[in-house]
């Protein structure tokens, strides 16, 4: 099976897949085929005795994330490793040694800071909204990933928050600490600081986890915080079997205390590391790269990626609307152009910096009889009407069934609401047809012999591991929720100074982040690429629109890596009748 864990790779991919003993440092650009390269290198060690499942620690950042390398690997053969997020290691772990440090059993954990903070406040007497609760949960958060004591974090921001002054924002950081300790109880960001000391401070607990976890991978490796970072060191100690993979360019939560010096400088901390670079992008079109190569051209880490799709680069189109309205008219009208010409709605994505922009997207693609989902709700399997779905197909399982296992999964579908034809655009009932609707196409693409049951097994597993279908919508998403997933056509709107980059982005960090952000967008096309921009804040048509600069990352990509789209502008503006 050894040729089997490589045979699919490309050069450089198997080069990273065989190297079994780190450090290993593998920089994958966007579309590369970095959870592939992971997976096939975990595989390709089991297969040659090099790594026992058991023994493989592979931490990431989404449960999502998490799940679909737990099924790659499954459908590689491998089971045992203990692919989680790095909350849900490090909650493990704490709840596992927990008893036998403290002889208690672990702190729960508080599910809403800012519940508890709301609480320390009236303790306070201090009269606080829930707005500036959320911004204190936030900087609470922000001086937890930065290991930063209280005082640490008052000294670096003297000016304090909001109408709150440093000393009074510390007194209410003091006050939240000591309700949740009266209440033995973790937040979020507890649980890795809370691993990290235990494992400082108990010798035999950070002995038993370098023994039981050998060879450590870390996916997205440009966003670990310094208190991740720390988490790492302790898991890894003295040896050196760690691989990590990621993509400086692709450093987008800074504001969540990501850091992409801990990839650039790897080799720094691991001189002995062998360094694999994937610049060979499998996802997107020669044009798409020309221009997301352009945008990151000179930056530190750059990786220059080339197209595995031949032929000649097809430059993106990029539209100048006269204002917001017509932009969100001018896409959708776009988007149904596309459909219309044969084009899956959910291969067909909407991408903004800020989710006030999605509105008069919505509103847009209503008119013309489009469904589209927003990505960021709910969980596909978390929704009312998969939920009934799959509790009535289990209850169907254990009974005999009369009828072929599709003919009974559409008949059961079919009574709990699924129609032929699917209802209006823009409304509940739309959302949940099309939920029905994917979980009959599941059953429609089972392989030939599966039974109910199998069935319903498979979706509780893709439930557990998030593995969600795709709905028939067109997706809208912000660009940080669209990282890591991929469409075949990608609208990227509102290109506007203020907008991307957005508008408090002032420094040189802040603007280098929403150019990475810009180059993320790009990067989630495969075969077509449109970026657009309006020119005017507010209606045109009702004179109350102010000038808007056109984004400066238009400017850097370079007229000669786009074709102009000013033609459907004016005719994309009218709604579809």
């Amino acid at each position: 099976m050894t040729g089997d864990a490589l045979a699919s790779l490309d050069e450089q991919q198997r080069v990273a897949a065989s190297l079994l003993r780190g450090p290993v440092c593998v920089l994958a650009g966007a579309g590369t085929g970095k959870t592939r390269v992971i997976t096939h290198r975990i595989a390709h060690g089991v297969d040659t005795g090099a790594y026992s499942p058991g023994r493989v620690m592979a931490v990431t950042f989404t449960s999502k994330a998490a799940g679909e390398m737990r099924g790659r690997l499954r459908a590689l053969g491998v089971d045992g490793v203990a692919a989680r997020t790095f909350h849900a290691t490090a909650l493990a772990q704490l709840n596992f040694f927990w008893p036998q440090v403290a002889n208690d059993t672990a702190p729960s954990i508080i599910d809403k800071k800012v519940r508890v903070l709301g609480q320390a406040a009236d303790g306070l007497r201090l009269h606080l909204d829930a707005a500036t609760l959320r911004d204190v949960a936030s900087r609470i958060e922000w001086r937890k990933v930065a290991m930063r004591t209280i005082d640490q974090d008052a000294a670096a921001h003297p000016t304090g928050l909001g109408s709150l002054d440093a000393g009074a924002l510390a007194d209410l950081m003091r006050a939240y600490e000591k309700v949740k300790d009266a209440r033995r109880q973790l937040d979020f960001e507890d649980v890795l600081l809370a691993c990290a000391g235990m494992l400082e401070s108990e010798p035999r607990v950070a002995a038993a986890v370098h023994e039981q976890y050998r060879h450590l991978t870390v996916d997205e490796f440009q966003d670990v915080s310094p208190v991740q970072h720390r988490l790492l060191e302790l898991w890894l100690g003295d040896r050196h079997d760690i691989c990590v993979v990621g993509d400086p360019s692709q450093t987008i939560y800074s504001f969540a205390g990501a850091d992409p010096r801990y990839l650039l400088d790897f080799t720094d901390r691991h001189p002995d590391a062998e360094v694999v670079r994937l610049e060979r992008n499998y996802r997107s079109d020669p044009g798409i790269l020309t221009v997301a190569n352009a945008l990151m051209r000179g930056r530190p880490g750059a990786l220059t990626l080339t197209s595995a799709h031949g032929g000649e680069p097809v430059p993106p189109v990029a539209t100048a609307y006269p204002d917001d309205t017509a932009e969100a008219n001018g896409v959708a009208a776009a988007v149904s152009a596309q459909i219309d010409a044969g084009i899956s709605p959910d291969d067909i994505a909407v991408l903004y910096r800020a989710n006030a922009q999605s509105a008069p997207l919505l509103a847009a693609l209503a008119s013309r009889g489009i469904a589209a989902s927003v990505l960021g709700g709910k969980r596909f399997f978390d929704l009312p009407e998969v939920r009934q779905a799959v509790m009535a197909l289990r209850g169907a399982s254990v009974a005999p069934v009369e009828t072929s296992f599709l003919a009974t999964v559409r008949d059961i579908l079919r009574g709990l609401g699924l129609t032929d034809e699917p209802p209006p655009a823009g409304g509940a009932l739309r959302d949940g047809w099309e939920a029905r609707a994917a979980v009959l196409r599941l059953a429609e693409e089972a392989p030939e012999g599966t039974t109910l049951r199998a069935f319903t097994d498979q979706l509780m597993a893709r439930g557990r591991d998030q593995h969600e279908p795709a709905l028939r919508t067109v997706t809208l998403a912000t660009l940080h929720a669209a990282k890591g997933l991929e469409w075949p056509h990608v609208h990227l709107v509102g290109l506007s100074e203020g907008l991307l980059p957005i508008s408090y982005a002032t420094g040189f960090e802040q603007i280098d982040e929403e150019r990475r952000l810009a180059y993320v967008g790009v990067t989630r096309a495969g075969r077509t690429l449109s970026l657009s921009w309006s020119e005017q804040v507010g209606s045109s048509t009702q004179g109350s629109a102010r000038p808007r600069q056109r984004s400066r990352f238009v400017q850097e990509i370079g007229t000669g890596n786009l074709r102009a789209g000013g033609a459907r502008a004016t005719r994309a503006a009218r709604p579809r009748s």
